[in-house]
């Protein structure tokens, strides 16, 4: 999909989307970014003193230069900050990162001129993407380091992902005919004075969590038929009286993938099978009939972080900010990646809860004394030396404790640095990369949890269940075999694992 880049706003959705940019050709457009470039240039030239264009950087901000010198301090700004260590985002990251740093400079409020939009529209569609090692920033001056690694990029200079190798920047401009862009004043620092790591990050991690929380409802959905739960908990009114929308979108989906099930049961059943039926409870235990409620929580919180997200991604957050229309510079702290750091801690959480979920609903599963009739551990074997899944219940309740110690909020861990002139920080960055470290962890749990749903599917000899079960059951089994005789599974939990992540299992 071609976004169009015109300083108005652009939906999350659509630059999740997003494959290639254009700027817009509007002289209105083109005249508000030049206004602010040239009536800062206008400024330096008189002679005042401009934060990180005519002085030094945070506590060297006493530091005065000339307009001459003002362009090598652009250089020198990305060259000393490229100390960045790591692993290395990945390419999608990075390119969400280029396009993010783009759309919030085409705002028209930080000095640049159109030339640079055009460089970057230029890397976007050429897939000239900025290899950046992850770790290295607090979030403030905003994602200075990784950013570093963009500006290095624009100037000709480090690494790029280019057509699936990573290369010298130069040799890949030398062969496609391109010159190194030469940056004007401030350039580099409304590059790198930004918050868009962080968000692209948490862009790309977000977009994850919701296929994996799809694919999850599927698992959630074929254990009220293989337990042969309860669908009351699911009904409409239940959600209708305490209406929060995550939790009603959650039992309306879970719902919809019971329908033509013959495995569940409804309250009325359970009302006349209670006196008959010494095994039977009333109702089902708090990790299957409060699904909607555990889980409306999570989607609520992805919602409000959505919005947090799109707001950061379409605001203009470097410093200074340069109004061009009415001749002023403000002196700010837009580059506080706050915003983010709290929607991706708030999400931590939130994936943690989702591990304790899946960690208790596949413990029943397995469960002879609690999973109506599947037996011991899912077995297929009668015999006594194979052990179905019991390892696999091992290896996910150990993914889920992974998950759920990691959820100490980075964002109170501000950690002051330049002479403690960054002296409260948000550590935006970090609360984002803790998040996508957990959503490897959560979708090994649900491959394991999503075979021991086939294997249960298998014992049921598939009798009475939904379309939607048997769509997810053909679609694993493709990948996988019965688990019968005892075998190593490691390989097959990758396999459903890209299955759960090409979203075949929503």
């Amino acid at each position: 999909m071609e976004i169009v880049v015109n300083g108005e706003k652009i939906s999350l959705s659509d630059i999740t989307k997003a494959s290639s940019v254009k700027l817009s050709d509007s002289d209105e457009f083109q005249s508000r970014v030049n206004k602010a470039h040239d009536f800062l240039v206008s400024e330096i030239k008189d002679g005042k003193p401009i934060y990180g264009v005519t002085t030094g950087y945070g506590e060297s901000g006493k530091n005065y230069l000339l307009f001459e010198e003002s362009k090598i301090l652009q250089t020198n700004l990305f060259r000393f900050h490229g100390c960045g260590v790591g692993k290395n985002l990945d390419e999608d990251e990075a390119f969400y990162m280029t396009l993010i740093r783009m759309i919030s400079l085409s705002k028209g409020y930080s000095g640049i001129s159109f030339n640079l939009l055009k460089r970057l529209e230029l890397l976007i569609n050429e897939r000239i993407l900025p290899v950046v090692p992850e770790q290295g920033s607090v979030g403030a001056s905003g994602d200075l380091t990784p950013l570093s690694y963009l500006a290095a990029t624009i100037a000709g200079e480090r690494e790029v992902y280019y057509r699936g190798e990573i290369r010298k920047t130069i040799d890949v401009y030398s062969e496609l005919g391109i010159e190194p862009y030469e940056l004007q004043p401030k350039e580099a620092l409304a590059i790198m004075n930004g918050t868009a790591t962080m968000s692209a990050i948490a862009t790309n991690s977000i977009k994850k969590f919701e296929n994996f929380l799809h694919a999850y409802s599927s698992f959630i959905a074929g254990i009220f038929e293989l337990l042969q739960a309860d669908d009351t908990p699911l009904q409409p009114l239940v959600h209708e009286v305490k209406p929060f929308e995550g939790q009603i979108a959650i039992a309306k989906e879970i719902l919809a993938k019971l329908e033509g099930t013959k495995l569940t049961h409804s309250r009325e059943e359970r009302y006349n099978d209670f006196f008959n039926n010494e095994t039977l409870n009333i109702q089902d235990r708090y990790s299957i009939r409060c699904t909607p409620q555990v889980l409306g929580v999570v989607l609520d919180n992805i919602t409000v972080s959505k919005n947090w997200i799109e707001t950061e991604i379409n605001a203009v957050n470097d410093n200074p900010v340069i109004d061009g229309e009415n001749r002023k510079i403000y002196t700010t702290g837009n580059f506080y990646g706050g915003y983010i750091a709290h929607a991706m801690d708030t999400l931590r959480i939130s994936a943690a809860n989702v591990a304790d979920l899946l960690d208790k609903q596949f413990a029943i599963l397995v469960d002879h004394k609690y999973n109506r009739g599947l037996g011991e551990n899912l077995k297929l074997s009668d015999k006594n030396y194979f052990h179905g899944f019991k390892a696999m219940q091992i290896t996910l309740s150990s993914l889920s404790a992974d998950v759920m110690m990691n959820i100490t909020p980075a964002s109170v861990f501000s950690r002051p640095t330049e002479s403690m002139n960054q002296d409260k920080v948000s550590m935006g960055t970090t609360a984002a990369i803790h998040f996508k470290n957990q959503l490897p962890n959560l979708e090994n749990m649900l491959a394991i949890a999503m075979m021991g749903l086939a294997q249960a599917v298998d014992i049921r000899e598939k009798k009475g269940i939904s379309p939607h079960l048997e769509k997810v059951y053909n679609a694993i089994r493709e990948e996988v075999a019965p688990l019968v005789e005892d075998r190593r599974m490691d390989f097959d939990i990758g396999k459903i694992k890209a299955l759960i992540n090409s979203g075949r299992l929503a």
